[in-house]
Formats: structure tokens, sequence, C-alpha cells
């Protein structure tokens, strides 16, 4: 099952058929997100074909990685498949176990 670890601990897991993967990276359900380890950042970028991406800090014991994971709350439309789905790095591991 993929799984998104930091610190040694799983922010995120969620079904292999449930990921979707674009530019090598791996969205999650939100809804496979562990609340505790998420906590909204007033940070944005844009991408010229999937639009405003707004960010969430990761946290893990009190340890904060600012920025480490990110969504498009209204991608264009040729990103439609990831509404709904967050992506991480800044030393966030994703993989499939």
């Amino acid at each position: 099952m993929p799984t998104a670890t930091w610190k040694n601990s799983i922010i995120a897991e969620a079904p292999a058929s449930e990921i979707v993967t674009v530019e090598g990276n791996m969205y999650f359900p939100l809804s496979s997100v562990k609340p505790e380890h998420i906590r909204p950042s007033s940070h944005t970028t844009v991408c010229g074909w999937k639009g405003l991406a707004n960010y969430y800090d990761v946290i893990v014991d009190g340890e904060t990685n600012a920025n480490a994971a990110w969504y498009y709350a209204t991608p264009k439309d040729a990103a439609n498949e990831i509404t709904g789905r967050v992506a991480f790095w800044k030393g966030v591991v994703c993989k499939t176990l």
C-alpha cells in the first residue's frame, strides 16, 4: 500500500488504486491524510497546466516541515484527476510498500 512518511511517521496511506501519479508525484486522496499531521499554509504557487497550488505544513512530534504538501483546490481541466488529492515533497518519502 502506498504511504507518505516523514520522521518515521505515516502522514498518508491509501490503496494503490486510489493514487494518481502526475509528473512523478504520488497524489493521495485527502481523506487518506492523517489530519493531525497537516496544517494549512498561506503559501501558493502556480502551475501553467494545473493551476493554483495551495500548501500544507507537515507536522510530526511538534516539528514542522513548512509547505511540504500541496494540492489544487480547483485544478484546470487538464489536471482534473488530482482534484481532492495531496502530494508531498521536502523530505516526505512516498513509496509503495
